[in-house]
């Protein structure tokens, strides 16, 4: 009796969902910190922080500014609503003040390093590279998460609320982002 050979290559469907949507989330990262950085100033001691993390997101988005010309993925097509809508939810909750912003922060890394995790998973032996690559990510992300605890996010205000409405608005865009 022959042994089936256990398939070790990603699906083209599954890798191009995962670049996509990965392109399309870094994105919106680097417009959030952008509208956070807008209200607070990079210069600030909060502006400091948020700066840091906004370079390991501008990281991220360079790596997978090159995985989508590599792979001939085609983007999403809503990235002109993520541009908006990632630099409008950073300032509006920057605007509602420092631990709303932090806030903001634990409720998408928390999101996206969930996401990643999922991903690693999806991946198969051929994209080793890739997968190496989301691990660090994912790894930048959940210490953005940390960051976010530390700077007193759970103490802002409507913080369940806000949390909640964020990590929706997160997930959505994630499953809008893999087909659209």
């Amino acid at each position: 009796m022959k042994e089936k050979k256990i398939n070790s290559k990603t699906e083209k469907k599954i890798l191009d969902e995962i670049i996509r949507v990965d392109h399309a989330g870094e994105f919106a990262a680097t417009r959030i910190y952008d509208g956070q950085i807008a209200i607070f100033g990079k210069n600030s001691k909060i502006g400091k922080t948020i700066k840091h993390m906004a370079d390991q997101e501008q990281e991220h988005i360079d790596a997978f500014n090159k995985l989508i010309v590599e792979n001939r993925v085609r983007p999403t097509a809503l990235l002109p609503i993520w541009n908006l809508a990632g630099f409008c939810l950073g300032a509006s909750t920057a605007l509602m003040g420092k631990k709303a912003a932090m806030a903001c922060t634990v409720a998408v890394e928390k999101v996206i390093g969930d996401h990643y995790g999922e991903q690693i998973n999806l991946l198969k032996n051929d994209q080793k590279k890739l997968k190496k690559k989301i691990k660090k990510f994912q790894k930048d992300e959940l210490e953005h998460h940390d960051i976010g605890i530390s700077h007193d996010a759970k103490k802002a205000p409507a913080y369940g609320l806000l949390s909640s409405v964020i990590s929706l608005g997160c997930k959505t865009a994630i499953a809008l982002s893999k087909k659209i």
